[in-house]
């Protein structure tokens, strides 16, 4: 027996493979199909199933291509209806796999197809149990996604209650558990940097397990839930309906824009959406791009800032862009008509807009002279302090609430390290905001200043 867990940063999303023999079976993998691929050919295994624990809304997942490529067998869990062939497995249906048994376990609750599998040795010991959104290190799937007008988040809620205490609690304390998402995935509300666990270790640890009953789980489950982002529905209906091959929107999408075609682009509503380094970005852009720098939480960022069917012209270096393809592709964007370098734009004559970024020493100063400070962390951030008197607009909200800030005033911008102050500063640019600057280093370096003890509140 083989175990490898493929854990993507960008996503905090954990894929696994699994072999046993010349067998192997991969659960929820992502949609850059070389990963698996090279894993297969480099362990010189054959694909024999693709599990997949229910239908991802946060990426598209990569079951459908992999399919196509190895002839393995999708498998979901009940209740999974999709446009393509697949197995949809029943509770308790077991799937061998050279000496290991795969066992469909349903655990309703974050979705209502949403399964759980099983894995146990030929003589039947209990060994691992992959819990892709349903259990978290230290945290449970969110119950509010698969929402309708027949069910409710309360009803999901209840459903998840009985799948975590009638069945993954009942399995041996020294079962491992190998969740589907880490920490910084939105699918749950606080999960652990933990990449796998142990039942009894949950048990103790997570705060949704401890003894209570299904009402007070409901109502803790549900408490500070953040609205899902927007693209969520888009990535769940790609994964049930199938999508365009990567190899096809790699060719379609790797195509050098000319600088003299970038204008007629923008009058059609094509966004230029530039992922250089904040830094590189700021010293010189396109006017009217937007910048969402590559290192980071790019892709989820890039879906939720972007509707997903925005047509785009990338900005970044000739090296890049088959990447930058494939790292958006995975949550769902099939709409990239091409890139262009920032050397080729400055080297045609192409205007460049800039962005002053200042250090938080300089902050009082700027407040004498009447700039606004725009706080867009997210609201649990605030606990660790803000600074007095400024307007919170979380970097997700921001392109639905322009019209709260007034474009004729100036304004100081900051997270909490710069990366998202960037992100906030570029659209108010891109919306004729005449006066924008960066606080470089965020709120760590604001707290981190000594002389800002007279502008920042430490709660």
């Amino acid at each position: 027996m083989y175990i490898k867990q493929i854990y993507t940063n960008c996503l905090a999303q954990a894929s696994y493979y699994i072999e046993s023999g010349n067998d192997a079976v991969i659960i929820d993998p992502i949609r850059d199909k070389n990963l698996y691929l090279d894993l297969l050919k480099n362990r010189k295994t054959r694909l024999k199933y693709i599990f997949e624990t229910h239908f991802h809304a946060d990426f598209v997942s990569g079951h459908f291509e992999l399919a196509n490529l190895t002839n393995a067998k999708i498998v979901f869990g009940p209740n999974a209806k999709t446009n393509y062939n697949i197995i949809e497995a029943k509770d308790n249906q077991e799937f061998v796999v050279g000496d290991l048994k795969f066992r469909v376990l349903h655990t309703p609750g974050h979705t209502l197809e949403s399964v759980c599998y099983l894995l146990s040795s030929k003589d039947d010991i209990e060994h691992a149990v992959f819990t892709g959104d349903t259990l978290f290190i230290g945290e449970v799937g969110r119950p509010d996604l698969a929402v309708n007008p027949t069910i409710t988040s309360r009803d999901l809620a209840c459903q998840l209650y009985h799948s975590l205490h009638n069945v993954l609690l009942k399995l041996p304390n020294n079962v491992i558990v190998y969740p589907g998402h880490g920490a910084g995935s939105a699918c749950g509300k606080n999960i652990s940097n933990e990449k796998y666990s142990t039942i009894g270790l949950q048990k103790k640890q997570n705060y949704a397990l401890q003894k209570m009953s299904e009402q007070e789980f409901v109502d803790i489950v549900l408490d500070g839930i953040s609205p899902a982002p927007k693209y969520f529905e888009h990535d769940v209906n790609m994964n049930r309906n199938g999508y365009e091959l990567t190899t096809d929107l790699l060719k379609k999408s790797h195509k050098k824009i000319q600088p003299k075609d970038i204008s007629e682009y923008q009058k059609s509503n094509v966004l230029i959406l530039d992922v250089r380094m904040p830094n590189e970005f700021e010293s010189g852009f396109i006017p009217g791009s937007i910048n969402i720098g590559k290192t980071g939480m790019f892709a989820p960022w890039a879906a939720t800032i972007i509707p997903p069917s925005k047509n785009l012209i990338i900005v970044c270096a000739d090296l890049e862009i088959e990447e930058v393809i494939c790292r958006l592709s995975r949550v769902g964007y099939e709409n990239i008509l091409g890139y262009i370098t920032i050397d080729t734009w400055q080297n045609d004559g192409g205007v460049i807009q800039t962005i002053n970024s200042i250090e938080a020493n300089l902050i009082p100063t700027h407040i004498q002279n009447n700039y606004k400070i725009l706080d867009v962390r997210k609201a649990n951030e605030l606990s660790v302090g803000y600074v007095k008197d400024s307007i919170h607009i979380p970097l997700d909200k921001l392109p639905d609430n322009l019209n709260k800030i007034n474009r004729n005033d100036k304004y100081l911008i900051y997270c909490a390290g710069g990366y998202r102050s960037m992100i906030a500063a570029s659209i108010l640019c891109q919306n004729n905001f005449q006066d924008v600057k960066n606080i470089y280093g965020g709120f760590r370096s604001i707290s981190d200043n000594q002389d800002s003890s007279d502008y920042i509140k430490i709660v």
